[in-house]
């Protein structure tokens, strides 16, 4: 299909990014994906203004990237997990990682790694297909309009 005008109505990317593709969102995934849970821990790892903290994690539980759950009695006890839409963002913060260490490279090399526990090895992101096993490459897929597509 050489009309690739479906790519730019309603089209999934632009949708995300509306959510996720402001910087502070991203990274309060990340510090969730390793472990961070609190306000004032968020607060102090980012160092990002509280209000802006506030409005992020408000929106994140709002969207179901995270559950806002209570951890003790009384106010302000609540401490904000990953929900199963969250967690399926690790894949996606893991190319971004591997892409800014390859593309944005600090002179001593990347600032963190993650080892992948069965193997024992770095981990290095590989996007297959998940019923063929192939490597998913721009040179072997084709964009093509799927069941929500609207015409014009």
């Amino acid at each position: 299909m050489n009309d690739l005008e479906h790519r730019f109505t309603e089209e999934s990317v632009g949708r995300s990014l509306a959510v996720l593709g402001e910087r502070w969102t991203l990274l309060i995934v990340r510090e969730a994906f390793f472990g961070v849970r609190r306000y004032g821990q968020f607060a102090r790892n980012l160092g990002i203004p509280r209000p802006t903290l506030s409005a992020r994690l408000k929106s994140l539980v709002e969207l179901g990237v995270l559950e806002r759950v209570a951890y003790a009695t009384g106010p302000d006890r609540h401490e904000y997990r990953l929900s199963a839409a969250g967690r399926e963002l690790f894949p996606a913060l893991v190319v971004l990682m591997r892409w800014g260490d390859e593309h944005l490279p600090l002179p001593e090399g990347p600032p963190l790694v993650l080892r992948h526990a069965p193997c024992g090895e770095p981990v290095e992101p590989w996007l297959v297909c998940h019923r063929c096993g192939a490597e998913i490459t721009t040179a072997n897929v084709t964009p093509e309009p799927g069941p929500g597509h609207r015409e014009g």
